[in-house]
């Protein structure tokens, strides 16, 4: 993004380009689409801002409306404990506000695979990092190679 906004911000880009953020940059424009003016809950907006979501029913604490992955995707925690049972019953209902109850449920599974997908490739991605460490073969670009296709160094 052209704003200055510090570190990383893969939620707002992941949004940014999501079908619902699409949404939002097309219609952004016309204040009757977001009347931001109006309370969450009596707005009919075309599609969800950052807002509508996270900080549904008026809350203020944004994390409490949060996703149930971490930032990498990558948590392998029990899907089946009360904390992440109740996060995700609650991360379901606010899709269900547009959605069936089923494509909250669809999309959550879909994610729990891919993590489970992700961790996979990790493990072999550094078990192959491992065993070139091991083979003598640490160096990711041996001297003399040139480090782009062009041949420039």
């Amino acid at each position: 993004s052209s704003r200055d906004w510090g570190k990383d911000h893969r939620d707002w880009e992941a949004y940014d380009i999501s079908i619902h953020g699409t949404v939002y940059q097309v219609n952004k424009w016309d204040p009757t689409q977001f009347d931001l003016t109006k309370k969450l809950a009596d707005a009919d907006y075309v599609g969800p801002t950052c807002q509508y979501c996270h900080m549904r029913g008026g809350h203020h604490n944004v994390q409490r409306l949060s996703t149930v992955y971490t930032s990498m995707g990558m948590s392998n925690a029990d899907r089946g404990a009360p904390l992440w049972k109740e996060k995700r019953d609650t991360w379901a209902s606010v899709c269900d506000d547009c959605h069936s109850p089923k494509f909250a449920r669809e999309n959550l599974q879909a994610m729990d695979e891919a993590c489970k997908d992700a961790g996979l490739k990790y493990t072999e991605t550094f078990k192959v990092a491992e065993n070139l460490m091991l083979d003598g073969m640490g160096e990711p670009m041996p001297k003399d190679l040139a480090p782009d296709w062009s041949g420039q160094h």
